[in-house]
């Protein structure tokens, strides 16, 4: 079967969202992306509107298994942690309408699953990410890359139901980052 995750990358200014399709050995598709962009002059009641229809259209249209948002984290400009966590939670009550189960990865968690590293850069996401899903030209902007590596973090991590095998027959058919997502993966099922 193969499983369907929306990606949000949210955000009052620019909440970038893609769509893909995994597999249980965990090739990821690309369907669609792109970014709902408001304008900073406009009232938070109408942004916010703005990326509520957003959502219903691209969950109306793309009907996903899941919804794998960005966790909130702290920064030290409150003001963006609020207009992430306002366009977070539209995002999310949208899922919750339609009964479509929502995960939060962090931002370090999306960058281990997609790089093998949570330190990578934003560059390094955007050209993995395009490695992936098999795509001639990297996404843009950078929110939409972002949030095709959110859908596909969530799928490798619990979302596909594959059991992935890092020795043996198919493993090498997985990328670098995901051998180094399922090794730590298994590691820390061990050490339980």
């Amino acid at each position: 079967m193969t499983l369907r995750v929306l990606g949000v990358d949210p955000g009052l200014t620019r909440c970038g969202i893609g769509v893909v399709d995994v597999e249980k050995n965990r090739r990821a598709t690309m369907v669609a992306f792109g970014v709902v962009g408001t304008s900073p002059g406009e009232s938070l009641d109408q942004r916010l509107l703005v990326i509520a229809t957003s959502i219903d259209e691209w969950l109306d249209t793309h009907e996903p298994h899941v919804l794998a948002v960005e966790r909130v984290f702290s920064q030290l400009n409150v003001s963006t942690v609020m207009g992430v966590a306002q366009a977070s939670g539209v995002v999310i009550a949208a899922a919750a309408r339609r009964g479509i189960p929502v995960a939060l990865h962090t931002p370090s968690e999306v960058k281990a699953a997609v790089t093998g590293s949570g330190t990578s850069n934003k560059d390094a996401v955007t050209k993995l990410v395009t490695k992936i899903l098999r795509l001639d030209a990297p996404p843009r902007p950078a929110d939409a890359a972002d949030a095709l590596a959110l859908a596909i973090t969530h799928a490798w991590r619990a979302g596909s139901g594959a059991a992935v095998a890092t020795t043996g027959p198919g493993s090498q058919s997985l990328t670098p980052a995901q051998r180094a997502w399922a090794d730590a993966e298994a590691k820390a099922r061990r050490a339980r």
